[in-house]
């Protein structure tokens, strides 16, 4: 009577110990052990999960710091008017190339008017002056004139001199090349070649002259995007590593998938009083314009290069207490990819690629882009 409990008991026994078993399997129902996420080959794309061998490359230590896109003072110019006056016409629009001395606007100018009047009173004067200091002469050396006399009309004479020398002066910094004809027609010219890159006036605009002691709008910016200066911040820390010539790389949120290069070729020589910092001058080639004044950037400076197991940096994560990579590990049941985070540790150097100093082996396939997803799955 004992067998059939027996055989009930037994065959209750193996059900569990096969139940157990099977929730101890990690791989039952294609479901990953923890510490691992599996993903399928098109769930992989749809997450835009890049993974890349790794490989011996070129890393560096770098200092990374903020920074600010301007014009190349060298290539650029602010124009203002250097007179009162009326805008008439407009002659150049943003965009446009210009040449040096082409125009850019028409005014109707009363201090034209005024600085041509005193140069033509100015000629007059000079030849009334001339004329009576010849006379005198003429009468001194005939003993009919007082030397006195003489005397009076020479310094009359070298004094109207003076004031058209400043006359003609005055109209040639204002109009130069212009005729001496009395006129109100001011043209405004470019000082320098380059493009318009932006204009801040309209026809029928009252113009405040720099001249007049006024206060001056900038009417145009003309320069060159060709090449421009990135301005960095250097705490005191790090400025000793840092040397005139150093390779830069500049990112910008406009384009961050790309960087620009250039190199540093000014240290400023004094630190900021309140912030405690030295600016760094970066010159950087920018060909296809992209780099606009005023953008903000982050600037990574070389300080030095070297061959190492490398990653770019955003393979790498912070993951707690833990700094990890993801490391493909092959198949999994069902076709899937298996993934697992790898501790590692990276170099101190601020560069991308970064430096692997323990971890990851040549050849290991590394999580590169998306490794923000997976750390999500585990």
């Amino acid at each position: 009577m004992t067998r059939p409990s027996t055989l009930l008991i037994i065959t209750l026994s193996l059900a569990s110990a096969a139940a157990c078993g099977r929730a101890q399997d990690p791989t039952a129902g294609n479901q990953p052990p923890p510490g691992e996420a599996w993903l399928s080959p098109e769930r992989l794309a749809k997450a835009g999960i890049v993974v890349s061998p790794v490989g011996e490359q070129p890393v560096g230590n770098a200092v990374v710091t903020s920074g600010r896109v301007t014009f190349d003072d060298a290539r650029v110019t602010h124009v203002f008017a250097p007179v009162n006056g009326r805008v008439v016409r407009v002659l150049a629009q943003p965009g446009q190339w210009v040449e040096r001395g082409s125009a850019l606007l028409a005014m109707a100018s009363p201090d034209i008017g005024q600085a041509f009047s005193d140069f033509v009173k100015a000629k007059a004067d000079l030849t009334a002056a001339q004329s009576e200091f010849q006379r005198q002469k003429e009468l001194v050396d005939a003993h009919a004139g007082a030397r006195r006399d003489l005397e009076a009309a020479e310094d009359n004479f070298r004094k109207a001199q003076a004031e058209l020398d400043r006359a003609q002066q005055k109209v040639s910094l204002l109009a130069p090349g212009s005729d001496a004809q009395v006129t109100q027609d001011y043209l405004l010219r470019a000082p320098i070649a380059g493009e318009i890159i932006a204009r801040n006036v309209s026809p029928g605009t009252e113009v405040q002259g720099q001249y007049s002691g006024g206060t001056a709008v900038e009417l145009f910016t003309i320069g060159e995007l060709d090449r421009v200066w990135i301005l960095a911040d250097i705490y005191e820390v790090d400025l000793p590593k840092i040397k005139k010539g150093a390779t830069v790389t500049v990112k910008v949120i406009a384009y961050p998938d790309k960087g620009f290069q250039g190199t540093v070729d000014w240290i400023s020589g004094a630190l900021d009083p309140v912030s405690r910092t030295a600016r760094v001058r970066c010159s950087i080639l920018n060909p296809g314009r992209e780099l606009r004044p005023e953008m903000y950037a982050t600037v990574s400076i070389l300080l030095g290069e070297s061959r190492a197991l490398g990653v770019p940096r955003s393979a790498v994560l912070r993951l707690g207490d833990r700094t990890v990579v993801f490391v493909e590990k092959g198949p999994a049941p069902g076709g899937l990819l298996r993934f697992e985070p790898r501790n590692v540790r990276i170099g101190d150097g601020g560069g991308d690629p970064v430096a692997v100093l323990e971890g990851l082996a040549a050849g290991d396939r590394v999580v590169t882009g998306g490794a923000i997803f997976l750390a999500g799955m585990i």
